[in-house]
């Protein structure tokens, strides 16, 4: 008899449906797999004839052809083991069983006969649930990220007993128990506040704006002069995270492996900052032994990504962020297919200004100038062009240091971050794929950039001064529009502009005509 069940993997961020057929004929007893599978998935039936004779079913001598359609596309993983197994049973011993075509099946199987967790749960759910299927039968560890999904019939199963217990009958499958989702407290917290930064406004003026616009980073200074301490406040103001944001965090979590236990929908802006010896596939994502995983891009995606000595990163691994910070995903080619995975996370970047980090107080530091321009070169000028905001740490002064007043908290700095946040959500209303400043195309910046004849003038000068690119000047003018938002101003002014422009000081350090030491 010629059993169907319904059941689906990953690509990327993304499911594929995939049906099971499992055929079993008279002749010689003989079990095969088909359908363009991998290693992974052909030791399915190894797994599955063990678990059931550890399960005490036993088998009658069958001939079994197993195919996972479509045969065009590549299956990978442990997915279908749950779906293989349920078939076999369908075909062998339920030859009048009722109909399953309305849910799917995904899980890997152990020797033992019990239902193991897989990696993403939600992205599978997710899929089936767009495949138009009712519900789904997933390892019962795995069944709180799978009741993620609204409107889907969950059941979850522990191990082959259950699962025979399961599909013995209609009866049985309508009356096996149903788990209810837990509802955790989705309120974000964190252990830090900007309260605790002591004298550098300028710095937390800087984050102030990146948060307001969507704008990447750079801090730059003597080591030592809160760069780090910056940086890890960030998320504290960012605006709270949506659902469906929720959500695509926790499907990249889940891919990845890196969910939580006892913990189905993170409720956080992720926060990463990976070491400077990092690979380049390690940063942006690329293939490891269980297939194409997501890297610290895509883990970073809709939080923050701190690059924590910007220079000492591998150039082959800065220079890859380029098309990712543009695009805001990272997007991973291979043979087997194409795979997308989402980078919209908001770039910072810490720097010193020589190898030492003591530059320029030559009584400690002993850098030579050749030294000083090799690790500051570490940046090429496309990388820092796609920064918007280079900004440049001065050391704490001891009073600021023993000050007992605090600083603005993260809960002041929010509410100003969802206030200009709100005016670009309404200016962007009708433009599709735009919801901050930093996100404006050429189109957007000549509509709602617009400058006076007086502001015209002032740049003008600026851009022959410095010598400006197109795009360092299209970077000017989208975080001039975003303090412009924070002040409440409908237009962009000379001192908006003014200000846009000193944050791009350590540019002009770098590669400006100067070019001093």
């Amino acid at each position: 008899m010629l059993a169907k069940i319904n059941s689906a993997g990953l690509s990327g961020l993304d499911g594929y449906t995939v049906s099971v057929e499992v055929d079993e004929s008279h002749g010689l007893p003989r079990s095969i797999i088909v359908g363009n599978v991998s290693p992974s998935v052909r030791e399915a039936l190894e797994r599955c004839e063990v678990a059931l004779r550890n399960a005490q079913i036993a088998m009658p001598p069958r001939r079994l052809t197993i195919n996972l359609a479509p045969a065009d596309r590549r299956k990978d993983g442990t997915y279908f083991d749950l779906a293989i197994i349920t078939g076999i049973l369908r075909s062998v011993f339920l030859n009048d069983s009722f109909s399953l075509d309305a849910y799917g099946f995904i899980g890997e199987l152990g020797l033992d006969g019990s239902i193991k967790h897989v990696n993403g749960v939600l992205s599978l759910v997710s899929e089936m649930k767009r495949a138009g299927l009712r519900g789904a039968v997933v390892p019962f560890v795995d069944i709180q990220e799978a009741l993620v999904v609204e409107e889907m019939d969950i059941i979850g199963v522990e191990d082959l007993v259950d699962l025979c217990h399961l599909i013995e009958s209609r009866e049985h499958f309508l009356s096996y128990p149903r788990e209810q989702p837990i509802h955790t407290d989705i309120r974000e917290s964190y252990p830090v506040d900007f309260s605790e930064i002591h004298g550098q406004s300028f710095g937390v003026r800087a984050a102030l704006i990146a948060a307001a616009g969507g704008h990447n980073l750079l801090l730059s200074g003597v080591a030592g002069s809160g760069k780090t301490m910056i940086a890890k406040r960030i998320p504290t103001i960012l605006p709270p995270l949506r659902r469906e944001e929720n959500i695509e965090i926790t499907k990249v979590y889940s891919v990845a492996g890196l969910l939580p236990p006892g913990q189905p929908l993170l409720n956080h802006r992720p926060f990463r900052t990976p070491h400077h010896t990092i690979t380049t596939a390690a940063l942006v994502g690329g293939s490891a032994q269980g297939g194409v995983v997501p890297g610290e891009l895509a883990l970073a995606s809709r939080g923050v990504l701190f690059l924590d000595e910007l220079p000492l990163f591998s150039k082959a691994s800065i220079e890859a962020l380029r098309q990712p910070i543009e695009e805001k995903q990272v997007i991973i080619s291979r043979l087997n297919g194409t795979f997308r995975y989402p980078a919209d996370c908001l770039l910072v970047a810490a720097m010193n200004p020589c190898p030492c980090g003591y530059y320029p107080d030559r009584n400690k530091c002993h850098c030579t100038e050749s030294q000083i321009r090799q690790y500051q070169r570490g940046i090429s000028k496309p990388i820092l062009e796609r920064i918007d905001l280079c900004v440049e740490a001065s050391p704490v002064e001891f009073q600021d240091a023993v000050s007992k007043q605090p600083g603005p908290g993260s809960e002041e700095l929010r509410e100003q971050v969802l206030k200009a946040r709100a005016v670009q959500s309404t200016r962007f209303q009708h433009d599709e794929g735009i919801t901050v400043n930093a996100e404006m195309g050429i189109r957007e910046i000549e509509r709602y950039c617009e400058l006076g004849t007086k502001e015209l003038r002032f740049i003008e000068q600026i851009f022959h001064l410095r010598s400006m690119s197109m795009r360092t000047y299209h970077k000017v003018l989208k975080v001039a529009r975003t303090i412009a938002d924070l002040a409440g101003e409908e237009r962009i002014q000379v001192a908006h502009l003014s200000e846009a422009v000193h944050y791009r000081g350590i540019e002009d350090q770098l590669y400006g005509a100067g070019e001093r030491i």
